[in-house]
């Protein structure tokens, strides 16, 4: 089948830009979360990867894109695959070739993860593509696209319906050329998650290389070691954070399984939020602020929020200010994005490709300006 290429292992591979955060001591190239990936430019007639992948009961999808266009994108079953990228080129053209994980990290199945064991290709591997910024993207199960793919009366939480490929994180990328990283987790938050579950909150796992995935062999592939902040200095840092705190108001209280400690955001009677409870998101607010600061003391920081309604805005606007105040540090903005409607709605009652083109095009236009400013 590969008789006429040649075989690359992982750890043999020249001239390849990595997409997300990685072990760079791994013989394997571990895609845990979404948008970890490996792009080059390559010429050849043939590329196909040699990839093992495995889950337990959520299939990672994969994605492929040829010249900067998304070409496939796919479920990737257990076991060993060979997965053809291209075939039938041109001798001498150059492709510059994208394979990267569609799936957010699984907190709950330890056993997501590809893997990418080497590539066979007749081609010579060129100078890596070029990026002109560097972006990180923070957030819930919109930064990590669920609703992007799938029909509008879709309601089963499935993977399929999850993707990078058509976040506003992508599309905001794809407009600047900018290279991107994701920090993402359906249902997570800032204080608490939807259903008032404070141990899932993204602020515990931003210091670690790939926190969120989950499970002891994960943890061969670096998942839980201290993220090198040196070896990726974002130009801004995007969160999209407060959306599941929100949810937390509507939902009953959660019992911790392990301390039986009962958590719960609160309403007054007049159904406005307790007090005490908004200081509590305020003050995670400015304290993730302040951990994302300290890891990334240049990087212009942007507070994204609103495509699933604005109930926290008041909320998050005056956190974004007490921080500025605490610290005088103006280098963030906060910025608000259009909610979903009857025609931008996807799938689950999330943002659609629609609203996540909206929120991007606002977004781009917003960091052009102030990267021209800068």
């Amino acid at each position: 089948m590969h008789e006429n290429l040649n075989y690359y292992k992982a750890e043999e591979l020249y001239n390849i830009k990595l997409h997300g955060r990685m072990d760079p001591d791994s013989k394997l190239i571990a895609l845990l979360s979404n948008n970890q990936g490996i792009e080059m430019n390559i010429t050849g007639t043939e590329l196909w990867l040699d990839i093992e992948a495995d889950f337990s009961f959520m299939e990672p999808w994969a994605a492929i894109e040829l010249n900067n266009v998304l070409i496939s994108r796919f479920m990737v079953n257990k076991g060993k695959h060979d997965i053809c990228l291209f075939r039938g080129i041109s001798s001498g053209r150059t492709m510059r070739v994208k394979f990267y994980r569609e799936l957010q990290a699984m907190t709950e199945d330890p056993d997501s993860r590809i893997l990418i064991k080497g590539l066979w290709t007749d081609g010579l591997f060129m100078a890596p593509p070029y990026y002109d910024h560097k972006l990180e993207f923070i957030g819930d199960s919109i930064t990590s696209g669920e609703g992007t793919y799938g029909a509008k009366s879709d309601e089963d939480w499935t993977s399929y319906c999850m993707s990078y490929s058509k976040t506003y994180a992508n599309l905001t990328c794809k407009a600047l050329n900018a290279e991107c990283r994701v920090i993402s987790q359906g249902g997570w938050g800032i204080y608490s998650g939807w259903d008032n579950d404070r141990r899932h909150i993204i602020s515990k796992y931003y210091e670690k290389q790939c926190g969120l995935a989950a499970g002891e062999e994960n943890k061969k592939y670096g998942s839980d070691k201290d993220h090198d902040f040196a070896s990726f200095i974002p130009d801004a840092i995007i969160v999209n954070l407060g959306t599941n705190d929100a949810s937390g108001f509507n939902q009953p209280p959660f019992i911790d399984p392990d301390t039986k400690e009962v958590y719960k955001l609160r309403k007054n009677d007049d159904g406005t939020y307790l007090e005490e409870d908004c200081e509590s998101i305020i003050q995670a607010t400015v304290d993730f602020i302040k951990l994302i600061r300290k890891n990334n003391p240049t990087s212009h920081i942007v507070w994204l929020y609103g495509m699933l309604g604005y109930d926290l805005s008041l909320i998050l606007s005056d956190a974004v200010k007490r921080y500025i105040n605490e610290t005088g540090d103006n280098n963030i903005k906060y910025l608000m994005l259009p909610s979903i409607n009857k025609d931008t709605v996807g799938a689950r009652e999330h943002p659609g490709y629609e609203s996540h083109k909206i929120a991007a095009g606002i977004l781009t236009d917003y960091l052009k300006s102030y990267f021209l400013q800068s």
